[in-house]
């Protein structure tokens, strides 16, 4: 029988920001305009559902404002358990990526999994962190710690890179290398740096290791930061490399695409990707 997964993506701008309202407000503004979209995506029968990078905050990293540890939470924790009640409601997978705190000064951009019976599975740690203009990430965000991991779900087999690290192709060949099926890289990423990049990387991730991605940027303008336009276009793509579904630029919205897993095997039977690769070879390169 064909493995046919239904899988959406949500794509959101800020409702409330800095100034019209505290930390907390701003948080609680954002979940509950998630809400209906994650409603909507249950009741069309969505099994797996991928919310954008620290879903429940903006994206504070252009500033330097200590005032924004404060968002930081336990994974699992308040959060996580509350989006779990959605996913055992409707059955339905979550990837959940939210601004972690493991203990004082221990902060990570983490993604929590949810099995579609509400169950924590685990989380990802965005391993790789920018700090260059307007994304200055290692004043909040220490570099993940716990690898890879590839989270076996009731429909498939899932694995995170979140943002910036898709302009690295090591981790995307060891989810591959760890069983992932599907890749989901949750984002903040504004028109006129990367933009260009956004429809090359993450294709070619998937074309080189075999596996399908699901990709989300938030949209719209956050003040006071002021840092560009974040200019959704949330896509899946196939092992082919080839984009099967595209949200809008401009406008907050729930991606759902239908496909089938078995994809998998007749691209790498074509490939032979993990037969033909040779990590001997490149062990000076690792050395470095």
């Amino acid at each position: 029988m064909p493995r046919i997964i239904k899988s959406g993506l949500i794509q959101m701008s800020l409702p409330m920001t800095e100034g019209e309202g505290t930390i907390q407000e701003i948080m609680a503004a954002m979940e509950a305009k998630h809400i209906p979209l994650i409603e909507e995506a249950g009741r069309q029968g969505v099994q797996i559902l991928c919310l954008q990078e620290i879903f429940n905050t903006p994206y504070f990293c252009p500033g330097q404002d200590k005032a924004w540890y404060a968002s930081a939470e336990s994974v699992p924790g308040p959060t996580t358990d509350r989006m779990a009640e959605y996913a055992k409601k409707y059955n339905m997978v979550m990837i959940v990526p939210v601004y972690e705190r493991e203990a004082a000064g221990f902060l990570y951009n983490t993604a929590a999994v949810i099995d579609a019976d509400g169950t924590y599975l685990g989380k990802y740690r965005k391993n790789h962190i920018p700090h260059t203009t307007g994304f200055w990430e290692k004043f909040f965000f220490k570099p993940g710690n716990m690898g890879y991991p590839v989270f076996q779900t009731k429909y498939a087999k899932v694995g995170v890179y979140i943002c910036y690290d898709r302009h690295f192709p090591d981790g995307a060949r060891i989810l591959g290398l760890n069983g992932a099926e599907i890749v989901y890289n949750p984002s903040a990423t504004v028109a006129g740096l990367s933009q260009y990049l956004w429809k090359l990387e993450q294709p070619a991730h998937a074309a080189a290791n075999g596996y399908f991605m699901g990709c989300i940027n938030r949209v719209g303008e956050e003040k006071p930061w002021n840092l560009g336009r974040f200019y959704g276009t949330s896509y899946f793509v196939d092992p082919r490399g080839q984009i099967i579904a595209q949200a809008d630029e401009y406008k907050d919205e729930l991606l759902i695409s239908e496909f089938d897993l078995d994809m998998i095997e007749e691209v790498r039977n074509t490939w032979q990707f993990f037969r033909d690769r040779r990590p001997e070879t490149y062990e000076k390169l690792v050395e470095l």
